[in-house]
């Protein structure tokens, strides 16, 4: 089993669009570097409504996969959480056949869980819990691993308690009103600043 490291970047969008929905299921998409499945780039926030839609799910794809080559990126893999505090397993994931696409067309795809019972303000270890796709199928990561750990975890932690959840904008978000940016550019700056005080 291999490391899976997730930048700054990533780790953060993925915990504030769980914050923003504590009460959903909430997943999305991660990019990564094409030929690295080792590192996560970014997340791209997906559905808190329509995690089941295919329909939906096909158009967001779309549009990540486009905007993603732009910037050199590729759909990496699939992270989620659900809505029950203690559902931090693969097998209760929500919408786990987005996981399974992305895994069919992508060599090592990845698939993370948000563990509920981890996110907090001070966090120490990463919230997350990964698998890989091998042979076909899901094997559990042997680590599990954020960029700058300390001062990634720092910035969550003020990003929370400054409500930063709230200017995350996901791809439902996007659905209901076209001038939510699902990209998130301003919270990718916001990000940026943060980090450097730390």
């Amino acid at each position: 089993m291999s490391e899976v490291n997730f930048s700054t970047r990533a780790y953060c969008k993925m915990l504030l669009h769980a914050a923003k929905y504590p009460h959903l299921a909430v997943n999305g998409l991660l990019l990564g570097a094409k030929g690295n499945d080792q590192k996560v780039l970014d997340a791209v926030p997906l559905f808190h409504q329509c995690l089941h839609v295919t329909p939906m799910s096909e158009i967001a794809l779309i549009q990540v996969e486009a905007i993603a080559a732009k910037e050199g990126l590729q759909v990496l893999g699939y992270y989620a959480a659900a809505e029950n505090f203690y559902d931090n397993s693969l097998e209760k994931a929500p919408a786990a056949r987005i996981a399974d696409k992305v895994a069919e067309n992508v060599s090592g795809a990845v698939f993370a869980v948000i563990d509920n019972r981890a996110v907090s303000i001070n966090m120490h270890y990463p919230a997350l819990k990964v698998w890989q796709s091998k042979d076909g199928r899901w094997a559990k990561v042997a680590k599990c691993s954020v960029e700058d750990s300390k001062n990634t975890f720092d910035a969550v932690s003020s990003l929370l308690q400054r409500g930063a959840m709230k200017e995350l904008n996901d791809f439902d978000n996007y659905l209901d009103n076209t001038d939510n940016d699902w990209s998130n550019a301003h919270l990718n700056r916001d990000l940026g600043q943060i980090l450097s005080m730390y």
